[in-house]
């Protein structure tokens, strides 16, 4: 151990940072800017959730590591969050680093300035005792001046590597007086070798999930510039999609639309480029530098996978792994083990320009994928590779494992690349192939290769032909003939596994959409059997999925999400996997799932993983994660959003060439909704009209299940708006016929708030309330609250006159929320006996100032059956005279 006066070191490699003595009086004038909380930039965005996720964590006796790469906003969120009388911290001391204190001398100066206590440099002369001993004598004589609750914080620790340091700090994290907690900001991990406070629950760590912006938070950081009409809606999503919420270059990027009107793609921008060089890119080595970019020509990477690169680099200076490790924009892949990716901001960044050697790079990494029997990523890099003998020797070799392996754009760009004849020749291959046009919604073109097979080829392959067909008919929303089709092609056999498989999943698919939840649940448990004996673990992520789906359907919202997280927690621990479809449907229907229950926040951040998934996939689930992207806007208020997420859906399902049989639909009962909540009758009306003739055929659409329903209640809206009350509850009454006793769950609660408004307009608002109060209740089990979302404004006059009605639960809570009918305290008591529709109609009477003898003539009843009414009412709303009943009736909400 060192003595303080002593000029030995245990490292002889920080000797000299070890020996140096600094003049106390001088360092502390010198440094003591660097001893002062910095200030909050004038355009530091407020996070408020995030200031109380660090004051949480800041619990005296514990520390708080706040650890991510450069531009995270480490600094600024313990500003922010210290700052202020609301911070519950009395006081904040705080240390800012520079590589010069990396010695435990001039780093104990600053800790002894920071914490008010004797220099070191002056007493440690005196008395001849190691740091370590100063250090716990400067911690005990603090221990008796800590009367508050202080903050510790030490910023850019990561210039801390002398081991004499990084030891004092863990010696300052053990014996951290009472009342202080301590805050390390770091680019880089931080090891210390005492986990006690780990083990004691007193070890918090913020990482970059917790600083990066948010959608929506990105979103508000620009909405200044969006209505200055210096950037648009898409623009934003495109920012935060290529950024993944990374704060400093969104905050340049914006600062550079308010300098200058000129915009330019992101990874060009002259101040992110100058920041990704000096911050980011800093100590970064040339041949460092050229491992980063071959890695950046990779979705993901590992060390062996890079090893298998290095022949074509002039050295392999940087690893994977340890790239991550340095503190850079890494993250790992989930359920990968030691895979990476980078940010796709420097990833873009470090794509130009391309280096030499790409077309080798790639073949090298497609040969590794196939050599693993990975033939989808394999199919992805020969593509990129250029090497088109080398893709159709994987297309030949792995066909079926491509098409299990259920990445539709590699194998939507394979068809493109395979030769006509190579198809012609082979009946298996046209029926693969139009698997692919099917999966990737080109019901045409599927259809296209299942004509012309000779009459022995039609012999052979007519299970697998008839199979096809039915998911082509399905996928085109024809229910009942895909669920006959599917089982012709059951009864006739000589179906490979993963034909029967996928047919069966397609009985699954109808049955559920015809409400027959039963024998729905029977056929997906014949599909994941089959995907089990297969091995194949996608498939079984579909089987899942289907049995969520149906789940769903009942209403059992609880059940369908504890399905779909097991489902994805199996796909995540598969160590080495592809991007599958099955996956992100598991995403997009957890995604449903916290949707109805109104969980919005997660919500948005599970709907940034699956859109991009579904995107890098080509899975047409993408319709569904931006269809709940619109039905958020809508009920946010956000109109112009929603039809701006309407205008990407078109756009992307007419880029990916998908029939309109498949999307068309979908969006125009989004538009219809969106028209309809904006009080534009006229254009809902003809968006509905566009859907009719799919409405007419009973085509349900393989994602929305519900959606027929669904449109008749939009029907039934549009005549409530109408004023047509006659014909809504024809409507209304034709929905429930119609499915009998299938009628699936969400859709029961969407009618019975349709018999809501239309009871409002009928009865009053006491026979409204009633049907409501039976409403909240059938909901309240599963939190299904996206219906009420739906009706929000139609609703609204209703839920004002009859929420303090509600019991008070967590589910009537966010109803509050939801309508701004927050309880309020003092509000009337609910009656003890409630008024009967008869004596509603007589009090509303009594409200417009007529008298009895009036009100027996327009109810057509006796003068003296009025009197009792009267009374029944007075004695109700315990009151002695007409004026008093309308007052305490307009108190309680019935007026």
């Amino acid at each position: 151990m060192k003595s303080y006066n002593e000029g030995s070191a245990a490292n002889d490699e920080f000797q000299t940072a070890n020996t140096g003595l600094h003049p106390g009086g001088r360092v502390r004038d010198l440094v003591g800017h660097r001893l002062q909380m910095p200030a909050l930039p004038s355009h530091s965005k407020a996070r408020p959730e995030l200031n109380q996720l660090i004051r949480d964590n800041l619990v005296p006796g514990s520390l708080l590591l706040v650890e991510a790469p450069a531009g995270y906003g480490k600094t600024h969120a313990l500003v922010s969050a210290l700052s202020g009388d609301d911070s519950g911290i009395d006081r904040t001391r705080w240390i800012t680093l520079n590589p010069g204190d990396n010695a435990p001398s001039r780093f104990l100066t600053l800790l002894a300035s920071a914490l008010d206590q004797p220099d070191p440099a002056v007493s440690g002369n005196q008395n001849g005792g190691t740091f370590e001993d100063y250090l716990a004598f400067m911690l005990v004589a603090k221990s008796r001046d800590v009367t508050a609750r202080e903050v510790l914080v030490i910023d850019n620790v990561h210039h801390l590597t002398n081991p004499s340091v990084t030891g004092l700090l863990g010696q300052l994290v053990a014996n951290l007086p009472d009342g202080m907690a301590i805050a390390f900001c770091s680019r880089l991990p931080v090891s210390l070798e005492n986990h006690t406070l780990e083990q004691d629950g007193q070890h918090r760590w913020l990482g970059q999930d917790q600083l990066e912006f948010s959608r929506s938070e990105t979103f508000e950081f620009f909405r200044d510039v969006e209505s200055s009409s210096l950037i648009t809606s898409v623009a934003i999503d495109s920012l935060y999609t290529m950024t993944e919420g990374w704060p400093t270059p969104l905050v340049l990027y914006r600062r550079e639309l308010l300098r200058s009107p000129e915009r330019t793609p992101l990874q060009e921008n002259p101040f992110i480029d100058r920041f990704i060089k000096d911050a980011v890119l800093a100590q970064i080595t040339p041949t460092q530098l050229s491992s980063l970019r071959a890695m950046a020509e990779l979705d993901s990477c590992s060390d062996e996978l890079f090893m298998a690169l290095e022949p074509t680099l002039p050295d392999a200076g940087l690893t994977p792994s340890s790239a991550f490790e340095r503190g850079l924009p890494f993250r790992q892949v989930a359920g990968r083990g030691r895979w990476f990716r980078l940010n796709p901001l420097l990833q873009a960044w470090l794509q130009t320009p391309t280096m030499s050697g790409y077309t080798t790079r790639m073949l090298l990494a497609s040969r590794w994928f196939a050599y693993r029997n990975q033939f989808p990523e394999a199919l992805k890099y020969a593509l990129l590779s250029g090497d088109h003998e080398e893709v159709i020797q994987i297309a030949s070799e792995g066909t079926e494992s491509l098409l299990l392996g259920q990445d539709t754009a590699s194998l939507l760009i394979l068809r493109k690349s395979l030769p006509n004849h190579l198809l012609d020749r082979s009946a298996r291959l046209r029926i693969v192939y139009g698997w692919v046009h099917a999966i990737g919604g080109q019901f045409r073109q599927a259809r296209q290769l299942l004509e012309g097979f000779s009459t022995e080829d039609q012999a052979q392959q007519e299970a697998r032909i008839l199979a096809l067909k039915a998911f082509i008919l399905r996928g085109e929303g024809y229910v009942m003939p895909a669920l006959e089709m599917a089982d012709q092609a059951l009864a006739i056999g000589g179906l490979s596994p993963q034909a029967e498989l996928v047919t069966q999943i397609v009985r699954s698919s109808a049955l559920c959409a015809a409400a027959r939840f039963h024998d729905a649940r029977e056929a997906n448990k014949v599909a994941a059997r089959l995907a089990r004996e297969a091995g194949d673990s996608g498939s079984e992520a579909l089987s899942v999925y289907g049995h969520a789906r149906i789940e769903l359907g009942k209403g059992a919202l609880g059940y369908a999400e504890q399905l779909l997280r097991t489902g994805l927690d199996t796909a995540m621990n598969e160590l080495s996997r592809p991007a599958r479809i099955g996956e992100t449907r598991l995403q997009l229907n957890l995604v449903l799932v916290l949707w109805h229950q109104g969980r919005l926040h997660e919500v948005d951040r599970l709907l940034v993983a699956s859109t991009r998934h579904a995107e890098k996939t080509r899975d047409l689930g993408l319709l569904l994660a931006m269809a709940v992207r619109v039905l958020m806007c809508k009920a946010q208020g956000r109109m112009e959003d929603a039809f701006v997420w309407i205008g990407r859906a078109e756009r992307t399902m007419h880029a990916w060439q998908v029939d309109e049989a498949l999307y068309l639909p979908v969006l125009e009962a989004l538009k219809a909704s969106c028209w309809l909540a904006s009080g534009q009758m006229e254009s809902a009306l003809h968006a509905l009209e566009k859907i009719e003739p799919y409405r007419s055929q009973g085509c349900v659409p393989e994602l929305f299940p519900s959606m027929p329903g669904l449109l008749e209640c939009l029907r039934v809206r549009v005549d409530i708006a109408g004023g047509e009350l006659v014909r809504a509850r024809h409507h209304l009454e034709s929905i429930t016929r119609s499915y009998g006793d299938f009628l699936p769950w969400g859709l029961q609660l969407h009618t019975g708030l349709l018999e809501v408004l239309i009871l409002m307009e009928e009865k009053g608002p006491a026979a409204a309330r009633k049907q409501l109060e039976t409403v909240v209740q059938q909901a309240e089990g599963e939190h299904f609250i996206s219906p009420f979302a739906e009706l929000r404004d139609e609703l609204a006059p209703v839920m004002e006159k009859s929420f303090h009605y509600l019991p008070d639960t967590d589910f009537t809570r966010a109803l509050g929320h939801l309508f701004g009918c927050e309880t309020v305290a003092g509000a009337a008591a609910p009656l003890a006996e409630p008024i009967s529709d008869r004596e509603q109609g007589v009090l509303e009477l009594i409200a417009q100032g007529l008298s009895n003898q009036d009100i027996a003539d327009r109810l057509h009843i006796s003068l003296h059956t009025v009197k009792t009414h009267a009374r029944r009412i007075n004695a109700k709303l315990g009151v002695k005279s007409r004026t008093q009943a309308i007052v305490r009736a307009r108190e309680v909400g019935l007026l």
